[in-house]
C-alpha cells in the first residue's frame, strides 16, 4: 500500500483524487490532506479517511480542532504546514492540487525528500522550470503529470525518443467564449465562468477562457518533455475528447483519446507505470460522432502568446508574468477590472521587469512578490 498525500484536497482536483483512491480500494493510504477553506467538505474528508495529519488556514476554525483531537490528527497551518506534510518520513507520492504559484515551495520540497510528484499545480513547473527538475534529478522523472494534455503526452511519449518526434499538440477546449460573438469588452464574470465541458476552480476556469492556462500548459511541456517551444503547438477542440496529438518525424500523428474527465489522468499519475481499470465508462468509438480542430485566433486570446513569450524568455519573467495574471484574474473576478484588463495588466507590469536569469528559489519569490504589488498599486491608482 503506498501512502498519498494531497496537497489542495477540497478543489476539483483533491476531492476527484480521493474518489480514485476510494476506487482503487487498499492501494493508498491517506497519509495527510491540506485545504484553506470548504471546511464542511473537508471535516467529511477526515472523517472518511482519517488521514494521520491535516493543514489548514489560520485562523483555524474549531470544529477542525475538535476533529484533530478526535481522531488523534497533526494539525498544521499555512505553507510550513504544507513543507512539513510534503516531506513525511514514509509518504511515497505527493498529489499537489494546489492553485497559484503557492504550489511551488511545497514541491520543491517534496522533490527534495525523494518523494514522487504527481502535479497538478501548474505553476510549480510554470515559474520553478529548471530549478524544480533539478531537484527531480534533471530527467523529471519523479514528477507525473496530472493535467490531462501532459498526461496524455506522457502516455504518448512513453518509451519513444525525443529524435523520433516532430511537434507537439496540446488541445484546448476554447474555454466559455469559444463561441461568443460579442465585444471582449463586454464579458462578465459569470459569461467567462460558464465552462462548456470541464469543471473546475474558478480561477482555472477563467485562465480557460483567456487560454492563459493553455499558455501555461506549454511552458510546462516545454519543461517536462525537453522539447523547444517551437514544436509545441496548440489546436482549439470542443469536444475534448483527443488531450494531445503526438506528431513523428515520418507524418504519422499519434492521438491520445479518453473521456473528459479528470479522474483518468489522476488515476494514470497515481498508478503508473501499471495500468489498471479506471472508474469512467469508456470511450466507444462508435459513439463518437465528430472531431473537431481548428487553429487559435491569437488575436482572439492574446493571453495566450503573452504566456509563451514569457516562456522564451524564462528567468524571473515567467513568475511575474504569473503572479501578474492570478492578481487580475481575482481583481476581474471581484469586477474590478474587465475581462480585456487581464492582458493589459500583465502587460504593463512585464514592462517595468528587469528579467533575472537562472533564478534561485528566493529570486522566483521575490519577483513573485514584487510583481503583485505592483499589480495593485497601478490598479488603485
Amino acid at each position: 500500500m503506498k501512502r498519498l498525500v494531497i496537497l489542495g484536497s477540497t478543489g476539483s482536483i483533491g476531492t476527484g483524487t480521493l474518489q480514485v483512491v476510494e476506487h482503487l480500494h487498499g492501494q493508498f493510504e491517506v497519509e495527510a490532506l491540506t485545504a484553506c477553506r470548504n471546511m464542511r467538505i473537508f471535516a467529511q474528508q477526515i472523517e472518511r479517511f482519517k488521514p494521520r495529519a491535516v493543514v489548514f488556514c489560520e485562523p483555524i476554525p474549531r470544529e477542525l480542532q475538535a476533529l484533530c483531537k478526535q481522531y488523534n490528527t497533526e494539525l498544521y497551518t499555512g505553507i510550513d504546514g504544507l513543507n512539513a506534510v510534503s516531506t513525511r518520513d514514509g509518504v511515497d507520492i505527493i498529489l499537489n492540487a494546489l492553485v497559484g504559484s503557492i504550489g511551488l515551495v511545497p514541491t520543491i520540497h517534496a522533490l527534495r525528500s525523494g518523494k514522487t510528484v504527481a502535479l497538478a499545480n501548474k505553476e510549480s513547473l510554470v515559474i520553478g522550470g529548471g530549478l524544480v527538475l533539478r531537484e527531480a534529478g534533471n530527467d523529471g522523472s519523479r514528477i507525473r503529470p496530472v493535467d490531462s494534455e501532459h498526461a496524455a503526452l506522457h502516455q504518448t511519449l512513453d518509451g519513444r525518443s525525443a529524435e523520433e518526434v516532430k511537434r507537439l499538440w496540446l488541445t484546448a477546449s476554447g474555454g466559455a467564449l469559444r463561441d461568443y460573438q460579442g465585444p471582449l469588452e463586454d464579458v462578465t464574470p459569470s459569461m467567462a465562468l460558464e465552462h462548456p465541458t470541464w469543471n473546475m476552480g474558478r480561477k482555472v476556469t477563467i485562465d480557460s477562457a483567456t487560454m492563459m492556462n493553455k499558455g501555461l500548459e506549454i511552458i510546462e511541456a516545454h519543461h517536462l518533455f525537453q522539447v523547444p517551444y517551437d514544436i509545441i503547438r496548440c489546436l482549439i477542440h470542443k469536444q475534448s475528447i483527443v488531450h494531445s496529438l503526438v506528431e513523428l518525424k515520418d507524418g504519422s500523428v499519434l492521438a491520445h483519446m479518453a473521456p473528459p474527465d479528470m479522474r483518468g489522468p489522476i488515476q494514470y499519475a497515481l498508478t503508473y507505470p501499471d495500468m489498471v481499470p479506471n472508474m469512467l465508462p469508456p470511450l466507444l468509438p462508435d459513439g463518437i460522432a465528430q472531431l473537431d480542430f481548428k487553429r487559435v485566433d491569437l488575436s482572439r486570446y492574446p493571453c495566450l502568446s503573452i504566456a509563451v513569450d514569457a516562456g522564451r524568455i524564462g528567468g524571473s519573467t515567467v513568475a511575474v508574468m504569473n503572479a501578474v495574471n492570478e492578481v487580475a484574474v481575482s481583481l476581474f473576478l471581484e469586477e474590478k477590472i474587465g475581462f480585456t484588463g487581464i492582458p493589459a495588466l500583465i502587460e504593463s507590469i512585464l514592462e517595468k521587469h528587469d528579467n533575472r536569469e537562472n533564478p534561485s528559489l528566493d529570486e522566483i519569490l521575490s519577483a513573485d512578490a514584487w510583481a503583485r504589488d505592483e499589480a495593485h498599486r497601478l490598479n488603485h491608482h
